[in-house]
């Protein structure tokens, strides 16, 4: 039974030894071999061996991008404000040996220098532009651990700013005067609104006027070359049909009574020419030629026109009857410019004032 024991326990030393020299070793991960406390080698992803009892795995990394995330440090800006500053970092082990040996802590090691490098860049920035800089503080950061971590084995990839907490009385100091400035571009807006809708309608008032100014003139121009035609060709008929003085004088008499028509009329002008028409129509009743007035000469010695057959033989019968159709025509002439006054009165009497037409000489 000793034997057999023995053989048992042989066996399971020698297994376990064997174990022991087999190393397997995951994909993006990396093991350093140290050989009597010596680095010798890293392994690879895969099947390794080992010398049982000489070499040993001293640290194992993992080489896939790593996420590390500091504590919200106090930083002082330019103008002496305290700000609380969040940071991320994203990180590559690039050399396992370099990672191991040439920094105690590495995870340690880039939160102090990302703490330090944030104090020294945000020292020269003012408030202002810390807040707006956000790009520029990421790459000036990176720029720093990437240069100072490259023999450290590790690659910076990513440096983000994750917050900025200013104080308390800063940020309500930066929502006032958020307001103030939306405030006045609300302002602003609604003023450049109403004078763009002004100079809007005013420039539709202009174009307005201008087009009924422009239909007014064009409307006048047709009516004054309307009536001008009418009168060129009441001025043509009249000419064409060659009508004398009798006939004119006869329908400005007709138009007189039309004068005090209308209920505005309170005031009539009789015209000086009404005597001369009355002569013309008495004459163009009577069938005489208006005669010239005497000379003075005749007037002052008197003489009496030389007679002719008619003063010897007695007076005329067809003159006798000319001289009656004359006084006819004065007779109704008189009469019309009675009728027009009787009309002139009524209608200053409906209107409540007196008015008597007088004769205008």
């Amino acid at each position: 039974m000793e034997p057999t024991i023995a053989l048992i326990i042989l066996a399971v030393i020698v297994v376990a030894v064997a174990l022991s020299a087999i190393r397997i070793v995951p994909q993006a991960r990396a093991y350093n071999i140290e050989r009597f406390g010596r680095y010798t080698r890293t392994l690879g992803p895969g099947l390794n061996f080992l010398i049982p009892g000489v070499d040993r795995v001293n640290t194992k990394f993992d080489l896939r991008e790593q996420v590390f995330t500091s504590r919200p440090q106090p930083v002082i800006t330019e103008d002496n404000l305290v700000v609380n500053i969040d940071t991320v970092l994203y990180y590559q082990i690039t050399q396992p040996r370099a990672a191991a040996y040439e920094v105690a802590n590495y995870i340690q090691a880039i939160d102090q220098l990302t703490v330090t490098t944030l104090r020294n860049v945000i020292g020269s920035m003012d408030l202002e532009r810390t807040l707006t800089s956000r790009e520029e503080i990421n790459t000036r950061l990176r720029g720093v651990l990437d240069e100072t971590t490259g023999k450290w084995g590790i690659r910076i990839n990513r440096v983000e700013i994750k917050a900025i907490d200013p104080p308390p009385t800063i940020k309500e100091a930066m929502e006032k005067q958020m307001r103030a400035d939306r405030d006045k571009r609300a302002a602003i807006l609604h003023a450049e609104g109403e004078r763009q809708s002004r100079i809007l309608k005013a420039e539709g008032a202009r174009q307005q006027a201008i087009l009924e100014a422009q239909g007014d003139q064009q409307a006048a121009i047709l009516r004054a070359d309307g009536e001008a035609q009418a009168i060129e060709r009441v001025f043509q008929a009249v000419h064409t049909n060659n009508a004398d003085a009798k006939l004119l004088a006869y329908k400005y008499l007709e138009t007189l009574p039309s004068l005090a028509q209308g209920e505005g009329n309170t005031f009539w002008v009789i015209p000086g020419e009404l005597t001369e028409a009355v002569k013309n129509v008495s004459h163009a009743f009577s069938g005489d030629v208006p005669q010239q007035a005497e000379t003075p000469s005749t007037e002052k010695e008197g003489r009496a026109a030389p007679s002719g057959p008619a003063q010897i033989g007695g007076p005329d019968p067809a003159q006798s009857s000319s001289a009656q159709a004359a006084a006819d025509a004065a007779e109704a002439a008189e009469r019309a410019v009675a009728d027009a006054r009787d009309d002139v009165r009524r209608a200053g009497a409906k209107m409540g004032t007196a008015a008597e037409p007088r004769e205008e000489r």
